[in-house]
């Protein structure tokens, strides 16, 4: 099921899948999707849920996999990746694509007032607190603390606002 708010803006170009599984896309107020954007259900039966006035930029992918809420005032930079889910890869007896997927870590939850910049991919697990700035190129997949700035790694934190 997709919702979409009637003051949300999304480009023709965009492409949102709807979901054969029961998970639930939903667009806040004031939300902007710009062109080239993706939004597929797959990797689970989560859902997506953007919060309002958040900017998704040209590029991004988001797949629905464990879950993806996004707060409101979220800024999320060009050709960007979420990815609330993982591949199962143990058994060298099985092809990795038959053994489906890791249990969840817990989807992916980005609070609000948080920038993501170009091409960064966020994994299952990661929790991005109120406020926070992930760099570009940026790699997280667990949590980063409130207002902090993220360079490349969630080990390399560092206060930007008092």
């Amino acid at each position: 099921m997709i919702e979409i708010s009637p003051d949300a803006v999304v480009s023709q170009l965009a492409d949102i899948e709807d979901s054969v599984r029961g998970s639930k896309i939903v667009i806040g107020p004031g939300v902007r999707v710009d062109s080239f954007v993706k939004i597929k259900p797959a990797g689970g039966i989560g859902d997506v849920v953007i919060g309002p006035n958040t900017y998704i930029n040209s590029g991004v992918v988001i797949y629905s996999g464990n879950g993806v809420s996004i707060g409101a005032n979220v800024l999320i930079a060009a050709n960007c990746t979420l990815a609330p889910v993982s591949h199962e890869f143990s058994s060298r007896a099985m092809l990795i694509r038959e053994q489906r997927f890791k249990p969840s870590r817990g989807g992916i939850v980005i609070e609000d007032d948080v920038w993501i910049g170009a091409n960064c991919v966020i994994l299952d697990g990661a929790t991005l607190r109120t406020g926070c700035v992930i760099g570009a190129h940026s790699l997280v997949n667990r949590e980063v603390d409130a207002y902090s700035i993220n360079y490349g790694s969630p080990l390399q934190c560092a206060g930007y606002r008092s």
